[in-house]
């Protein structure tokens, strides 16, 4: 199968999953209980990444589903925390898009993403620069799994819908990838995603599970 793009998204694709102490960092901060807390997190969430809402907004509003209200200083810790929860890089799938680059292949990242993450992942990841293209969903104003947002990709790459293979670790947005024309795969780990590729038939590069220090 012809692939001549790879589009990944970040959050625990490139990234690993969140990190759970300082998850447990922010509910303490915010003084909520975790299933109070991750529900209005991810409820909020899309409006937060499509850039409706910057960080503090964000979490302004949370606290306000709850009738309280954050200080300054706490919005700060919170924006930091979150950023810092989801830094920890999956260090085979980033060294396999390196692989896809030596192999002639273009790579983009495209991510549901806030303002804070995003801010933080500039200034620590110098590594994003070797993605062909980088597409943020709150820069755009669009969120996955809506089909502008992986037509925005393939168009900014050059390369048709089905010259693509779009990688996610959540079902609906790589459904939503595949009703835009582009191939899909749900990513859960490198040994599932390997298998994957290899049962789906593209041409590709396999990921090695693990990365030499």
């Amino acid at each position: 199968m012809s692939i001549r793009a790879v589009i990944l998204d970040y959050g625990e694709v490139i990234s690993k999953p969140a990190n759970a102490a300082v998850h447990r960092e922010m509910l303490e901060i915010a003084a909520m209980p975790e299933a109070l807390f991750d529900k209005h997190y991810w409820d909020l969430r899309l409006e937060f990444d499509a850039g409706l809402l910057d960080s503090r907004a964000y979490f302004q509003k949370i606290a306000q589903l709850e009738r309280k209200n954050f200080t300054s200083a706490q919005l700060e810790q919170l924006t930091e925390c979150d950023a810092r929860m989801w830094m920890d890089v999956n260090e085979s799938m980033l060294a396999w898009t390196e692989d896809l680059k030596r192999a002639g292949l273009l790579t983009a990242v495209l991510s549901n993403i806030g303002d804070g993450v995003l801010d933080a992942m500039r200034r620590g990841f110098p590594w994003l620069a070797q993605f062909d293209k980088r597409i943020w969903s709150c820069e755009i104003g669009i969120v996955k799994p809506n089909a502008a947002i992986y037509l925005h990709a393939v168009d900014e790459l050059g390369v048709r819908p089905d010259e693509a293979l779009f990688i996610d670790n959540l079902a609906p947005n790589v459904a939503g990838a595949e009703a835009a024309g582009l191939h899909g795969i749900v990513f859960e780990d490198v040994e599932q995603f390997s298998r994957e590729l290899v049962r789906r038939g593209f041409d590709l590069p396999l990921p090695c599970n693990e990365v030499p220090s």
